[in-house]
Formats: C-alpha cells, sequence, structure tokens
C-alpha cells in the first residue's frame, strides 16, 4: 500500500539528548513533547527519553498529560496550560503538575481538597501565559503564607533564539530579581527553569537547575539565527513513495495552474503525498527531493494528496521512495532549511506532519 512515512530514529534522538546534556553539563533537561512529540509520536518518544534517562517530561493541555500516564510514563510530567477546576483531583491522583499562570489560579489551588503540584509561571516579556512582573511579587508572599504545594518557578523567553539578545537579557534579569525576592521572604523551589533550545546554543549562563528542551531532541535549530555549531542529527526522516512515472514532451504543463512546464523531454513521477500529509505546499517554488544522493526539482504546485517531480533520467521506478526531509545513509535535506526557504518554522513543519503518514520506530 503507498503512503508517505516518517521513519523516527530513536538512536538519533538519544544521541542528541546526549550531546545536549553535556553541552548543559549534566543539568538535568524536561524534554517537551506537545504537540505529539512535535510530530514525532508522543508515547514511543517519551519511552525512548526515559530509557536514556529523562526524568521530567512538559506538555501543553491535560489530556497530554493523562496519555503519557495512561503510556505508563511515571515520570513528572509538567501542564503548560491554564489550570481548571476539572483537572485538580485527577492531577493530584495522578501525580501531575500544573500551571499556576494567572492570579485568579491562587483560589483553585488553595481551595482544592486535594492540591496537585504546581510551576509557578512568570510572564517577564512573552505576553502570553504568566504572571505579570508587577503581581509577581504578591503571588509569591501568598505561596509562601498559604505553604501552597508550589514546587518550581519558570518563564519563558521571547527572543532567546534570535540574534540580539537584548530582551532576552532584559526578561533574565527581571527573573533573577524575583528568585531574589523569593530567597529574601525564605521561599526556595525545588525546581527553577527559563532556558529552552535557543538559550542551550545562546545563553547558557540562563540554565539554572532544569532547562526546557523540544527542538534540539528531535534534531532541528529553533531558528536560523542561532549559531548550528552543535553537531544534532534529525529524528524524523520524511519519505513519499513513487506511484506513476511517465514521459512527457518539452512544455508539457504539470499541475494546478500550468506555471510549470518541462524544459525539455522528461520523466515525471507522481509521488503519493501531498500537503494534507504535511508537506509544506510553499516548498514548490524553489524546492526539490533527494533520491540515491541525488536531487530533482519539484514539478508545480503541491495538491492535496501528491506532487510531481522532474526526474530527468534518473534511475526510478514505481515503488521507490523519496526523500523530502531528513537524513539517511545517502540522502540529507533539513527541514530548517526548508523552512527558512518559505519563511516558516521547523516549528510548524514537523507538528504538520499528518493525515495517511504512517510512523516507523528504528533504531
Amino acid at each position: 500500500m503507498f503512503s508517505p512515512s516518517a521513519i523516527i530514529h530513536l538512536d538519533n534522538l538519544s544521541y542528541n539528548y546526549h550531546l545536549i546534556k553535556d553541552q548543559l553539563n549534566n543539568i538535568p533537561i524536561m524534554a517537551v513533547v506537545k504537540a505529539n512529540a512535535y510530530g514525532h509520536g508522543v508515547i514511543e518518544i517519551s519511552k525512548a527519553l526515559r530509557d536514556v534517562g529523562v526524568k521530567f517530561f512538559a506538555v501543553f493541555t491535560f489530556n497530554e498529560a493523562i496519555e503519557l500516564r495512561n503510556a505508563g510514563i511515571t515520570e513528572d510530567i509538567l501542564v503548560f496550560c491554564r489550570p481548571t477546576k476539572q483537572m485538580l483531583e485527577i492531577a493530584y491522583e495522578k501525580n501531575i503538575t500544573l500551571n499556576l499562570c494567572d492570579p485568579d489560579d491562587i483560589r483553585l489551588f488553595s481551595k482544592a481538597k486535594h492540591s496537585p503540584k504546581f510551576h509557578l509561571k512568570v510572564d517577564t516579556g512573552m505576553t502570553r501565559l504568566g504572571i505579570s512582573f508587577d503581581e509577581a511579587y504578591g503571588i509569591i508572599e501568598i505561596i509562601k503564607n498559604q505553604k501552597l504545594n508550589c514546587y518550581g518557578i519558570y518563564s519563558h523567553y521571547a527572543t532567546a533564539d534570535e540574534g540580539d539578545l537584548h530582551y532576552a537579557e532584559h526578561q533574565l534579569n527581571q527573573f533573577n530579581t524575583l528568585l531574589d525576592y523569593s530567597k529574601k521572604i525564605n521561599l526556595t523551589f525545588e525546581f527553577i527553569h527559563f532556558s529552552n533550545s535557543g538559550t542551550v546554543i545562546n545563553m547558557p549562563h540562563s540554565s539554572f537547575n532544569l532547562v526546557r528542551v523540544g527542538m534540539l531532541l528531535y534534531g532541528s535549530f529553533p531558528s536560523d539565527e542561532v549559531p548550528r555549531e552543535l553537531p544534532i542529527r534529525p529524528v524524523m526522516e520524511f519519505r513519499g513513495p513513487v506511484v506513476s512515472l511517465r514521459k512527457v514532451k518539452a512544455g508539457t504543463k504539470v499541475s494546478y495552474g500550468g506555471v510549470w512546464e518541462a524544459k525539455e523531454d522528461t520523466v515525471i513521477g507522481v509521488v503519493q503525498t501531498g500537503f494534507a500529509d504535511g508537506f509544506p505546499r510553499e516548498w514548490y517554488l524553489n524546492g526539490f527531493i533527494s533520491f540515491k544522493g541525488s536531487k530533482y526539482s519539484i514539478a508545480g504546485r503541491v495538491c492535496m494528496d501528491q506532487f510531481m517531480i522532474d526526474f530527468g533520467g534518473a534511475d526510478i521506478q514505481v515503488g521507490d521512495e523519496v526523500l523530502i526531509f531528513g537524513q539517511n545513509n545517502l540522502d540529507k535535506i533539513l527541514v530548517d532549511d526548508i523552512a527558512k526557504d518559505i519563511g516558516s518554522t521547523s516549528y510548524v513543519l514537523l507538528t504538520g506532519i499528518k493525515g495517511r503518514t504512517e510512523r516507523k520506530y528504528v533504531n
């Protein structure tokens, strides 16, 4: 049966984890596995990371945390979304750590019959979820006075993966100010985390005692502005099957709009993968695939279920698979490079792998 496939190289995941851990001088890593582990498959990825020593995981939704618990992940799980009353008792029973990120959340935790653990999220400049910097002092005092079950404090950078780090340093200074105040009133946090994939590379001095890592684990860089010196390896190899080959004459138009036409007699191949499966549609303009170490241009606009390739004189047959992005023994196309070309991000491309794509896990 023809379908696109995402080959997930768990050995590369393990390699990246140990590489990043060495980069951090063995500071514990909180593996961010939200959004189906960035498109890689949350259960398999989490189990593989657990097996190499990861003791902390982070997801966005409460249902994602329940899914991990039901799959046998017993390690610490932090949920990034705003908590609701319905979550509290279940979180307590299943030992799931929640996120106090709004002043009104205090009432939830203080009135709960059994309050689960939580981390205090402070907004130092992202202007998203998080207690505002000015309100954080009062919230910290309430946590101290009411002896709430607060195990950690954290924030999130807005620009740590960019070339100019002035704003990120401003955020770090605000965070440190709050930590100093907490010490002053004798409130201690078991876990302090601010760093992410961008700061692993750009701001190692902001690591504290726990580091949230997502994109780097999966073998991609958080932006095209960070140095690419860390030799991470792509974990996902996204491939599509060739289902048809035909010879066409010079001048033959291909795909919607007829915007592409053959410059010479050639062979057009149909790959059964489309934007419904996660293929980045805009990539057709300058895009290509790789097969047996050679690159071949995309011919025309990408369709919902298929796209076409100008194979020229390639030695290819129906049933062969082409590399869309990732890496194998002969072929390499970095998702970071595609994202840069089409003005997108690797986050969008990796989490977009869906539809009929079959994930296969290899070591």
